[in-house]
């Protein structure tokens, strides 16, 4: 039985035509080429989104473009947006630099091409070790597609970066919350239950509340359903925090900040590459650092 549970955005327990879904290469929830590349060989893709991992076999997604389906996450963050009004658009605007990094995207409420308000929404999988490949090859090959032998006979396999992951995500935030809070921003973790889960085990999250619309920090928590039709994100829970909150799981302060002006200035520049919140529209790409494969 494969450890691949979806591969191109498919299911892999479902009778398709598998020939054409490794032939095209396309990501569904980018309606795109998958960007998921391999290092050793980049212009070939992995197209893995979902694997089978653990004693309890959970479904844990490896790719944060899955996350994208149906463009929900950015659905669920509509009600941080404190000074939206019926009339304005809804944009999603991929990569804002602020201090310690950059937002994967911000949900801009805009109007007459002027941003009225913003939430800030970052998205994060757990990072693999090992490689996927070996399982990805032998999936295809028992679907009588041709690859090279040595990949299917290769005894790599893949862990899951649990503390790495969860560590480096919090760092980021922590670095990135002083400045959503000093523009009184909202600024969104969106995450797998299971990494979620493991966060709260692992850190320090006693403090961490239900969701209030006053924190600037807000941690939003997705499972994935299975259904006859495949399998479908679902917002389960909701926390949020402040700066003080962050810093109290890693025990950390800095106070990285950034002017008002010069955020919205940033969003309002890339309103040209900007897609209109509209379900089933491609959306514009976040550029992650983990979307190569380590083989």
């Amino acid at each position: 039985m494969t450890k691949v549970i979806e591969l191109y955005g498919n299911p892999t327990n479902y009778s398709l035509t598998w020939s054409e879904i490794a032939s095209s290469q396309n990501c569904p929830f980018l309606a795109r080429k998958c960007l998921k590349n391999r290092k050793s060989e980049p212009d070939i893709t992995i197209g893995t989104c979902t694997v089978s991992y653990g004693r309890e076999t959970r479904n844990i997604i490896i790719c944060p473009f899955r996350l994208l389906e149906r463009s929900q996450i950015f659905i669920d963050c509509i009600h941080l947006l404190t000074l939206h009004e019926p009339g304005n658009e809804l944009r999603i605007v991929p990569e804002i630099s602020v201090p310690g990094g950059s937002i994967d995207y911000c949900l801009a409420s805009v109007r007459a091409g002027k941003v009225i308000d913003f939430v800030g929404i970052e998205m994060q999988t757990l990072d693999t070790t090992g490689t996927v490949w070996p399982e990805r090859q032998r999936f295809l090959q028992n679907h009588g597609i041709a690859v090279k032998d040595a990949d299917v006979t290769s005894e790599k396999g893949f862990g899951m970066n649990w503390k790495m992951t969860a560590k480096t995500i919090l760092m980021q935030l922590h670095h990135k919350i002083h400045t959503f809070e000093y523009l009184s921003k909202h600024l969104v973790l969106v995450a797998q239950d299971c990494l979620i889960d493991y966060m709260q085990g692992a850190f320090s999250f006693e403090h961490i509340q239900d969701a209030r619309l006053g924190n600037p920090m807000h941690f939003h928590s997705y499972t994935l359903l299975t259904e006859a039709s495949g399998y479908r994100l679902q917002l389960t829970q909701r926390w949020s925090t402040d700066a003080n909150g962050i810093a109290l799981c890693l025990g950390l302060q800095t106070s990285p900040r950034v002017e008002l002006e010069a955020m919205l200035r940033q969003i309002e520049d890339k309103l040209p590459q900007s897609t209109l919140l509209s379900v089933g529209q491609p959306l514009p790409v976040s550029t992650h650092e983990d979307v190569a494969d380590d083989s």
